[in-house]
């Protein structure tokens, strides 16, 4: 097996019975970035720190004396998670030299347990969209089909993951931001309970709705990276698949699907029936009505306020206008010019609305369901459509129609985004075209081991996709 082919928990146990040197597992995904560098999912990295840290790491497992659990673990982060040895840029021109004076909480606990920073990830601008179509630091391209989106925004950490270019990568979810790349380039996204970590150290959209998440290999992976991060040292454990009852909801979830990403999605729900899931094909009251209640109305009364603040707090000299003026991506440019005058602004009436009682409705009417219908998690299609061309910023083709981008790849990830639940998406087959399809399963407040010891089991009776790997 290649070295950059292992997942993260291979990796460590190879480090840990000495079977495979730090160095040259580093040395095999330098490599790799250097041949996938046309993918442009790593956007700054230092090279001879990486190898420094390699080399320490090595002689604390061969004095006996590893500095941590992930010790020598190389990691790749979101270029909106700060960190003082690389840029923090949150991918826009205006802060390509920003440079924070420390490492988000969140970095600092990995680099504790031993993770090495590997690199910072292209994302979308300011992560204000779903393609990482960015035109600052350019396009990431999907590890599958070069020509065709990431998805995003933390679309440089999934490519990273998926190319065998870091064994693990740190990104932030709003709207579905690890989930949906994770979707379309073929590995796991999750999204933790909000609040689960800490969102200090992030170049925010939405303090309500921002969290770090993980772009990983294999669920097993993330649940290791989650116990350090949370604290959870509960050991992974796989659950019964005999009786276990799950969400199948028709409405809205599974309407209007890319007709070849449905038949796989099909093809899995009938497997996993197979092997004793019991659905329960039980519709979400309301649930496109009150998610539209409190989506928009809070990230764009929020963004402004927050990057303002952001700007301010890490002492980058801009102002929030000056930063705005740089921003080069069309589609974001326009989405954030038009909250800071003028008619579209959006009314803190609409916002407390959202705040006091669209978005509590909810997050009650998603804790009834589990309740009521007894089910641990919910099903659905992480995305209604695969990977499609870059350049539809504004819109994307669905079954013969142009539909608007940003919200149709959104769709079935906000709801869950909104009430702050944990969600995990995990590929499970490629469509005729042979692009990756994720499922995503969205679980109660708080049951986040839970919802990962569920992925887990499901990972190990589902087919594991093609790599993109060649």
């Amino acid at each position: 097996m290649k070295h950059h082919k292992l997942t993260a928990t291979q990796v460590l146990r190879k480090f840990r019975d000495r079977s495979l040197k730090v160095t040259d597992y580093v040395e095999s995904l330098l490599e790799s970035c250097v041949i996938n560098e046309h993918l442009n999912a790593i956007i700054s990295q230092d090279r001879e720190a990486i190898l420094t840290k390699a080399v320490e790491a090595d002689k604390s497992y061969d004095d006996g004396n590893q500095t941590g659990v992930l010790c020598g673990l190389p990691i790749v982060l979101k270029d909106n998670i700060n960190t003082a040895d690389l840029p923090t840029t949150g991918g826009t021109e205006a802060l390509a030299n920003h440079r924070p004076k420390k490492d988000a909480p969140v970095a600092h606990q990995l680099w504790e347990a031993g993770a090495a920073l590997f690199g910072k990830t292209g994302m979308h601008e300011l992560a204000f969209g779903i393609t990482s179509n960015n035109a600052c630091f350019g396009a990431v391209r999907n590890p599958y089909d070069p020509d065709k989106i990431a998805g995003g925004s933390s679309g440089g950490s999934a490519v990273a993951v998926a190319k065998g270019m870091a064994p693990f990568g740190l990104g932030t979810d709003t709207g579905g931001s690890c989930r949906i790349p994770a979707a379309l380039c073929g590995v796991v996204g999750f999204r933790p309970t909000i609040g689960r970590y800490s969102q200090e150290g992030l170049i925010p959209i939405s303090h309500t709705r921002d969290t770090i998440g993980h772009l990983a290999c294999t669920v097993e992976d993330v649940l290791l990276l989650h116990s350090v991060i949370s604290g959870d040292s509960v050991k992974p454990d796989l659950v019964s698949l005999k009786g276990l009852k799950l969400g199948l909801p028709k409405s809205y979830f599974r309407e209007n699907l890319d007709s070849q990403l449905e038949a796989v999605i099909n093809q899995i729900v009938n497997h996993l029936s197979s092997e004793g899931v019991e659905w329960i094909e039980v519709d979400v009251p309301n649930v496109e009505e009150l998610n539209a209640g409190c989506s928009f109305p809070v990230a764009l009364y929020e963004v402004v306020r927050d990057l303002r603040d952001y700007l301010m707090k890490y002492e980058t000299g801009l102002s929030l206008e000056e930063l705005i003026d740089q921003v080069r991506s069309p589609d974001v440019k326009g989405v954030l010019s038009s909250q800071m005058n003028g008619d579209e602004v959006m009314p803190e009436a609409a916002y407390l609305a959202a705040i006091q009682t669209h978005r509590p409705s909810l997050q009650s009417t998603l804790s009834d369901y589990f309740s009521q219908q007894g089910v641990d998690a919910i099903v659905y299609p992480t995305t209604p459509l695969p990977a499609r061309p870059i350049g539809g910023d504004e819109t994307v083709a669905l079954n013969g129609i142009e539909e608007p981008t940003f919200p149709t790849y959104i769709r079935n990830c906000d709801p869950g985004s909104n009430a702050g639940i944990p969600c995990l998406s995990i590929p499970v087959g490629m469509t005729s075209d042979g692009l990756p399809v994720g499922m995503e399963l969205a679980a109660p407040m708080n049951q986040d081991h839970r919802l990962l010891s569920i992925g887990m089991t499901l990972e190990s009776v589902i087919e594991p996709i093609p790599s993109p790997i060649g």
